[in-house]
């Protein structure tokens, strides 16, 4: 084996926290974050070690550094912030401290009794080492340093000199770089706005919301109506695919395979003789009704998502103009979507496999861009899970490269694993497993999966009750209350929620048959009219529970979530609270849609800051109420027919 190019380098670094895949993809940060990073640093011996961190955003040449410091047992810590959105770079530097060893031993030898003419000299020569290195300014300090050094007489005056941090400072700031260790790896941070962690999301099919019932609704529509969504206070309005919609082999009502006259298809099913992913189905309107509804969106403080699916209806021109972007089945026809035994003869799939590929990546890179031209910086991507991870660790920086501000939301409901890739890849949000878990025991287990373990480094979640694909067994079968107890989880346990509306506040939940999650008349295959005007909406409590997320800034973070236990398995319990313990908000939430659920909240006081012998003051934001709390152990019953929550503002 050969020698190293320099082997006088005797430290070591390892076990950083955070890194993903070794630095093999980056963290995740906001704006204005600090980013914190551990790691182990050592040397041989009983010399001292010196580890920096060191940090630059991409495209700049220098780097900044700052001190680690040490947590003890060789793990050190430092943290540098992240001012401007788009990507950044860092890494660590580790170094023998000869200086800080040699004031450390000289305390020793003090203590000792022991002559200290030769360890004075010993100091005066590294002052005297780092002078070339050193300013013109700071190299005469260094000299006229060393000199006091070497004619001094030993006395408690001349300790006291050699042992101060001004000493230390100067000499730390003109390291050997022949004798530095530098981590082998330059880790990356990607750094998003703020809507990134924080947002609240409002799905609707614009073709269902035109004033006039049964009639097929426009972006004009969504536009006049608008306030209808801004008054609740959602700040992102979801649209699914506003493309053209196929015309052969059109899904009809309720999924049948046969479309009747007049239905209008799935959305999803995009493309036809009026064009593909850049085109607007023509009963929506116009790209100028688009850029009207963009404009509109931002003056209410929303913007708009616009769903991204990357497949073909049999008309899409795609299927003409790139044959080779699709699967050919051995009869020579073109491959159409299959999850056995279901058949969707209305969509073709695209083939990452082509042979044009890369035509295939700089075409549908192009729809993107298409659109972040038109206004929009928030993408939802259907299934991203059935496309090539390449493609996505490809598209999404290069797209962020231009646009720094772009945003994209990963709809993949399948394995932990790969939902976990495709974050690693790009994706700034993920759809989650949340509206499956019902249970205290499987909510809290997941949370914390979500928010301790090193995926939260990557993975930010967003929580959705309802989607048109999704209508939950709770939901069927627990009624209003049962809306409202998933309402209060999503829009407090994770900073960043979404519903599917207005199926959502109406408290739409009949499914086609029983053990289906499709809805009855799904919106999917049909212009539907909402009653938005019901008095049994849940706007009212939707609106509410926005302006408390909005209010308080500890539910705009997933971080310093806390369980609390109870003596209820019906009854779950948790804190948000911000890193200064300013905003400290406390949920109590009944899991059971049917029944009176009264208990016992046993409270983590470390956790809130609080003493056992505390008297303090809870104010239930949602009833408007304040309560006397003591201690530990507080009584709680929560009536679903009124009201399944408490969230509590803690005094």
């Amino acid at each position: 084996m050969e020698k190293p190019k320099e082997g006088r380098g005797r430290v070591v670094i390892e076990n950083i926290v955070p890194e993903v895949n070794c630095g093999r993809f980056p963290i995740k940060r906001i704006v204005d974050d600090l980013v914190s990073i551990e790691a182990d640093v050592f040397g041989d011996g009983h010399d001292h070690v010196r580890a920096r961190l060191l940090w630059k955003q991409e495209g700049d040449r220098d780097w900044q550094s700052t001190e680690m410091q040490s947590l003890g047992n060789d793990r050190w810590r430092g943290e540098f912030p992240v001012a401007k959105v788009g990507r950044y770079r860092y890494t660590l530097l580790g170094e023998i401290d000869h200086f800080e060893t040699w004031q450390s031993d000289l305390k020793k030898r003090v203590e000792a009794k022991q002559d200290l003419e030769l360890p004075f000299a010993t100091g005066a020569l590294l002052l005297e080492q780092t002078q070339p290195r050193a300013t013109n300014k700071d190299s005469t300090k260094l000299a006229s340093w060393a000199k006091k050094l070497r004619s001094s007489n030993y006395d408690a005056d001349a300790v006291a000199f050699a042992l101060q941090e001004e000493l230390l400072e100067t000499v730390n700031r003109y390291p050997d770089a022949a004798l530095e260790t530098w981590y082998d790896k330059e880790l990356e941070v990607v750094v998003d706005r703020e809507r990134a962690r924080f947002s609240s999301w409002y799905e609707l099919f614009p073709r269902s919301w035109s004033p006039t019932p049964g009639k097929h609704g426009t972006l004009r529509d969504v536009a006049a109506r608008l306030d209808y969504v801004a008054e609740m206070g959602f700040d992102v309005l979801y649209l699914p695919p506003i493309s053209p919609i196929g015309k052969s082999f059109r899904k009809g009502k309720n999924n049948s395979v046969e479309a009747a006259p007049g239905d209008e298809g799935s959305p999803w099913a995009i493309g036809s003789a009026e064009g593909g992913h850049t085109a607007i189905h023509p009963a929506l309107g116009t790209m100028e009704d688009f850029h009207a509804l963009v404009a509109r969106a931002k003056e209410l403080n929303m913007e708009v998502a616009l769903d991204i699916a990357f497949q073909c209806a049999p008309d899409h021109p795609w299927v003409k103009e790139h044959p080779e972007f699709f699967k050919n089945r051995p009869d020579g026809s073109i491959q159409y979507a299959e999850n056995p035994p279901k058949k969707y003869q209305d969509i073709y799939p695209l083939d990452f496999e082509s042979s044009n590929w890369k035509g295939l990546w700089d075409a549908l890179k192009n729809v993107f861009s298409f659109w972040i031209d038109a206004g929009v910086l928030i993408f939802r991507v259907d299934n991203p899970h059935t496309k090539a991870f390449p493609f996505w660790e490809w598209v999404i920086p290069e797209l962020k490269e231009k646009n720094p501000d772009v945003l994209f939301l990963a709809e993949a409901f399948t394995r932990p694993r790969v939902m976990e890739r495709l974050a690693k890849a790009g994706f700034t949000q993920s759809y989650t497993y949340f509206t499956w878990r019902d249970t205290k025991e499987e909510l809290t287990q997941y949370l914390l999966e979500l928010t301790t373990t090193p995926v939260r480094e990557y993975f930010t979640p967003n929580f959705w009750p309802n989607t048109p694909d999704i209508l939950p067994a709770h939901l069927q079968t627990g009624g209003l209350p049962a809306f409202r107890s998933r309402l209060v989880l999503a829009t407090t346990l994770i900073a960043s929620y979404g519903i599917y509306g207005p199926a959502f506040e109406l408290g739409e939940n009949t499914p086609t048959k029983p053990g289906s999650e499709e809805y009855l008349n799904s919106e999917k295959y049909e212009i539907k009219s909402w009653d938005l005007q019901s008095a049994s909406s849940l706007k009212p409590l939707i609106t509410r529970l926005n302006q408390i997320r909005r209010e308080n800034k500890a539910l705009q973070s997933n971080e310093r979530l806390h369980f609390h236990s109870t003596d209820n398995p019906s009854l779950i319990c948790y804190s948000k609270r911000t890193a200064d313990g300013s905003n400290l908000i406390l949920v109590v939430v009944n899991l059971d849609p049917f029944l009176v659920q009264p208990g016992w909240v046993n409270l983590d006081l470390d956790v809130l800051g609080l003493a056992a012998s505390d008297t303090f003051e809870v104010h239930d934001l949602l009833a408007d109420r304040s309560y006397r709390w003591q201690g530990r152990r507080n009584y709680v019953a929560l009536r679903p027919a009124e009201m399944p929550a408490h969230i509590f503002r803690v005094a």
